[in-house]
């Protein structure tokens, strides 16, 4: 068979067939390829830096160089006997023979299979390779692509207080190398475009199980993470759902850690089921301690506390390990206080005196003022009767022998 030699220095595009190859592909003798058509055959032989390909009824081709990289991975490792796909650059090269790419081919090939997992929603593997303040770089396979921030999971996106970039950074630094299940979302081979999501993957997982459950009912399962907004369990056929700081504890936690660890082993109750997010507590598991409280703390009783944490509004206190009350900023002193820290000292044991208990909203309010000697009373609250103060001895009378010890009104009449 005879064709044509391209022209190296002519970029390969698809070339219209001739009369003859229509002729023959309406009549089915042969189907004659041209440039940019994939087509089938069987590897004869492959070294590191070559393939030969027959086809088949027409001739032999030749893979070598960069067109060996095969960006689906499906010839990564192909061997004589294997039937390939491959793309026609070339109908005939400088060795007479037909020019072929597995990288286009494979580039197609795994686009083509973006697009599908894309349409059927399926999840994937994705392997994190770079980080910058925007998100992650990922691949698909070979296919490289981008993770935004936004479609992180709760569990792995980065909190961090007043937003540093610098921490952002740092934090999803932390996961490079590593594989997170996602998503495809946007898929544009022209411009190489793909966006992934793993916060889509982990709610398609969830909607799946997520039926067999419902308000109320106590689960089992393992501690996966603990972030400072509380713990992750999972459960059931992979399920997850967040125990919140608040759902953890009767007592006030300031950090999860304290308390609960990654591989501890827990029973939860399922308290919300919104969409694909599962609410979960531990504490709804536990004596409320609060119903014992009015039995052991009253109004108006004077009990030692320690100081757990300073607020701009008072301080915390812990009464017992699970009770904690709080001191208004009001309620340490008599005088003006500017700040908590002017009275007290995060640690420190005192008294606190009783003022309040609502076992219901899990609140007791304390003072230190109230301990505080009472101020002395004004005179004219506490004047005596005129005849208690004629029977007073003239040591206990005031200067002017009144004995409330203020001066008599100027009178008139001159001194005797």
């Amino acid at each position: 068979m005879k064709t044509a030699k391209k022209d190296k220095d002519i970029e390969a595009a698809p070339t219209p067939p001739s009369e003859m190859e229509k002729l023959l592909d309406e009549q089915g003798l042969m189907k004659i390829p041209r440039v940019g058509d994939i087509i089938e055959g069987k590897v004869l032989s492959v070294s590191k830096n070559e393939a030969h390909v027959d086809i088949e009824g027409l001739s032999s081709g030749l893979v070598r160089g960069r067109e060996l990289f095969d960006e689906s991975g499906e010839y990564t490792d192909v061997k004589v006997g294997d039937t390939v796909q491959a793309t026609v650059l070339e109908l005939e090269n400088e060795k007479g023979v037909m020019e072929l790419s597995f990288r286009q081919a494979g580039h197609k090939k795994a686009w083509d299979n973006l697009i599908k997992l894309m349409g059927d929603k399926q999840i994937v593997d994705a392997e994190i390779t770079e980080a910058n303040r925007g998100g992650l770089m990922i691949k698909v396979g070979r296919v490289a692509g981008f993770l935004p921030v936004s479609q992180l999971t709760v569990e792995h996106y980065p909190r961090v207080e007043g937003g540093d970039k610098d921490k952002i950074l740092e934090r999803l630094n932390q996961y490079i190398s590593q594989n997170f299940r996602v998503r495809v979302i946007d898929v544009d081979e022209a411009e190489e475009k793909l966006i992934v999501s793993e916060k889509m993957a982990w709610e398609e997982k969830q909607k799946e199980a997520i039926g067999k459950y419902k308000l109320g009912e106590i689960v089992e399962g393992k501690v996966t993470g603990v972030v400072d907004f509380g713990a992750f369990v999972e459960f059931g056929d992979g399920l997850e759902g967040l125990v919140h700081i608040s759902e953890l504890a009767w007592q006030r936690i300031d950090d999860p850690r304290d308390i609960i660890k990654v591989g501890d082993k827990v029973k939860a109750k399922i308290i919300s089921l919104d969409n694909a997010r599962i609410s979960l507590s531990l504490k709804q598991l536990l004596e409320d301690p609060w119903r014992k409280a009015i039995n052991k703390y009253k109004v108006g009783q004077v009990v030692k506390g320690q100081v757990l944490k300073l607020n701009p509004f008072g301080v915390f206190v812990e009464l017992d390990k699970d009770i904690h009350g709080l001191a208004h900023i009001s309620e340490l002193s008599s005088k003006l206080v500017r700040h908590p820290g002017d009275i007290v000292k995060e640690g420190e044991v005192r008294d606190f005196k009783i003022l309040s208990i609502e076992p219901d909203n899990h609140r007791l309010g304390l003072s230190i003022k109230a301990l505080e000697e009472p101020a002395s009373p004004k005179a004219e609250e506490k004047k005596p009767e005129p005849s208690t103060a004629e029977n007073l001895p003239e040591a206990e009378k005031g200067e002017t022998g009144d004995a409330t010890g203020e001066k008599p009104a100027p009178t008139d009449q001159p001194a005797a």
